[in-house]
């Protein structure tokens, strides 16, 4: 299946070097798209000079984006992007090597079998390296949080290591995603529950970034705690929208 990865960056310029080589041997036949909200530290002008001398065999993309806007929006753009130019399988990946392109070969097998592959940190078999204690409480707090208030049988919700079908994000209204932070990736794998769409989670070690600075903030924290919460009270109606959505669309394609 043709896969694109979408790789959101901001001031990424010291890991996309090694990053972009690593991936394409673990998984010579992907194409990569970096998004880049206008890095003042030339991330998207070194992209464009890989691309300029096809420094990549033409797998290499970029999206410039004219500001820093947030996650959800960075990755929608990119999405979208990949679903106009007919990729099937879409990958959420992050440039900070937190995200190890040695698991994408297993991630992408089980994409074969089904709707949403999740690399996840909190299953047997994942875990997290070079976290502080309060860190691993937080991120594990959010997850359980995430998980109680949205009934899910998901362990890692807020992790941002996801393969997705393209036939899929459309089922999920993907233009109408209400959230822009790392909350963005709970809404995402609740969405695909929502259809009943088939999700398995394959264990990945997850490392904390060596090189760059984290983009957590207190914003960002807040508006999970607050969307999640909004996401639950939602759940019965934003469920029969999206049933209704997707009846409209096989509606459509039988015409």
């Amino acid at each position: 299946m043709k896969t694109l990865i979408v790789i959101p960056t901001y001031n990424e310029a010291r890991n996309i070097p090694e990053l972009l080589p690593q991936i394409l041997n673990y998984v010579p036949d992907v194409h990569i798209l970096i998004v880049d909200d206008h890095s003042p530290d030339g991330t998207g002008e070194l992209v464009d000079s890989y691309i300029s001398e096809n420094r990549f065999n033409k797998q290499l993309f970029i999206l410039h984006r004219d500001k820093k806007e947030g996650l959800g929006r960075a990755y929608i753009a990119g999405f979208q992007w990949g679903l106009d130019r007919g990729y099937d399988i879409l990958v959420s990946m992050d440039a900070d090597f937190s995200h190890d392109p040695k698991y994408l070969p297993a991630l992408l097998k089980e994409m074969q079998t089904n709707d949403l592959v999740i690399g996840s940190r909190y299953i047997s078999g994942g875990g997290v390296v070079n976290w502080s204690l309060l860190r691993k409480i937080i991120s594990r707090g959010g997850s359980l949080y995430a998980r109680i208030l949205l009934l899910s049988g998901i362990h890692d919700l807020t992790g941002g290591f996801n393969l997705y079908k393209a036939e899929n994000l459309k089922k999920i209204q993907l233009n109408h995603i209400l959230s822009n932070g790392y909350c963005f990736q709970i809404e995402m794998k609740f969405r695909h529950q929502l259809l009943g769409l088939k999700i398995k989670e394959s264990p990945i070690i997850f490392h904390d970034r060596t090189l760059g600075q984290s983009k957590m903030s207190k914003n960002i924290f807040k508006e999970a705690i607050l969307k999640t919460a909004l996401l639950g009270i939602s759940r019965f109606h934003l469920k029969r929208y999206l049933s209704t959505a997707e009846k409209s669309q096989q509606t459509l394609s039988s015409e």
